[in-house]
């Protein structure tokens, strides 16, 4: 996309380049560039690099340390972290957590958990889906039921992204089903994960790693001070916080650099390249991707004067999830026989990023059958195709 910058906009861009390029910890660039497996330590560093240049919250109110950029600063911070393929920020804390605290926590819950949040210091997580609950979120069953001063919490959360790492967890809890509706009686709570009862089984994905967990809360304590906002409320404080994570889930900027490097091994001659087939989708894919950008960039801009991303967030979530499935698929086309998977051990200590080769492109199969995940969290695109009916259209 052709996009014009001022002067003012184009030194900032130097100034992100140069900060990626030279003071960003390059052994970690160097682990992404070669498809070595981050481990947790890896992220924080990252983050932390953020913070230490107060590029953290970039997204928070300047009160909480946020940055205060413009959407077009947003727009080449995004874009310059896909192009130096920094690891990717993990969301929970900094994109969904955060959010809720500062909009709706107390001042007490502000000033305990926030610095933390943006230093990176606590690793979060979500329990959001259980098994009997996904997409369809309200049939929810974890209880947490009120003595004194406490939250007793019984039920299961699934799906749950890095459990096995986390210091602490977000999650919706019933603490009241005498409701006339099943949205209402639903509270947002935070829980150490180190509390009594808590045990995370881990759930191993196609290319056997446990990214994904159930967790099990049995007879969990949790204090009522560690409720966000109102009893009950809890439901509207998660739509604010899955707005937040649809934007996220779209990464625009990555799907760029991923169709980027894509064009440019074609290049290098692979037959299926020169296909009319294979060109038509590659051209469909750039020229979506291109309309998307569009979008994410009106959503910045609402961002940028203080609003929550609005219901077109699931049109970024639908779409983005979709170039990014779509791009998948190219990679994997042009891969051929050659992607077909191999252990992940026989290829991580060599490999050298999305290239086309025999020796690459088990990786391409691994990211294929994985994000197929991506058309579903976040609340499935169909879903999304219901919010954006009654939310946008008025159907």
């Amino acid at each position: 996309m052709n996009v014009s910058f001022s002067e003012q906009e184009l030194a900032f861009q130097r100034e992100v380049r140069h900060f990626f390029e030279t003071e960003y910890p390059q052994d970690i660039l160097e682990k992404m560039r070669r498809g070595v497996e981050m481990q947790r330590e890896d992220f924080v560093r990252g983050q932390k690099a953020l913070y230490r240049q107060g590029w953290a919250g970039v997204n928070w109110p300047v009160e909480y340390g946020g940055t205060g950029w413009t959407a077009t600063q947003k727009y080449i911070f995004y874009n310059e972290m896909a192009r130096a393929r920094t690891p990717m920020i993990i969301p929970f804390g900094l994109n969904m957590v955060g959010p809720v605290i500062y909009t709706y926590g107390n001042d007490e819950q502000k000033k305990r958990f926030l610095p933390d949040i943006l230093s990176s210091e606590v690793w979060w997580c979500q329990g959001y889906s259980e098994p009997s609950a996904g997409s369809d979120l309200a049939s929810l069953k974890t209880r947490a039921d009120r003595d004194g001063d406490e939250y007793v919490v019984n039920g299961t959360k699934t799906w749950t992204t890095l459990a096995q790492l986390s210091d602490w967890m977000f999650f919706l809890a019933r603490t009241n089903t005498d409701v006339a509706r099943r949205q209402e009686g639903i509270s947002f709570l935070l829980v150490n994960m180190k509390s009594p009862g808590i045990t995370v089984t881990p759930i191993y994905t196609i290319d056997g790693d446990p990214e994904v967990n159930q967790v099990f809360f049995d007879n969990v304590r949790i204090p009522v001070a560690n409720r966000i906002g109102e009893e009950g409320k809890g439901w509207s404080y998660a739509k604010m916080l899955l707005t937040h994570e649809r934007t996220n889930i779209a990464d625009v900027a990555r799907s760029k650099v991923r169709l980027a490097g894509l064009k440019k091994q074609l290049d290098g001659g692979a037959a299926l390249a020169n296909t009319q087939g294979f060109k038509r989708k590659l051209a469909q894919t750039e020229i979506e991707l291109l309309a998307l950008e569009y979008t994410e960039l009106r959503t910045l801009a609402s961002v940028s004067v203080g609003q929550a991303p609005g219901p077109e967030s699931s049109i970024l979530k639908i779409k983005g999830t979709e170039m990014q499935q779509a791009i998948d698929t190219l990679y994997l086309e042009l891969a051929g026989y050659h992607a077909l998977p191999s252990v992940r051990e026989q290829f991580h200590a060599d490999f050298d990023g999305e290239r086309i080769g025999s020796d690459n492109n088990a990786f391409s199969a691994l990211r294929y059958f994985n994000f197929r995940k991506a058309s579903i969290y976040g609340g499935s695109n169909e879903i999304q195709k219901n919010i954006i009916a009654k939310a946008v259209l008025g159907v």
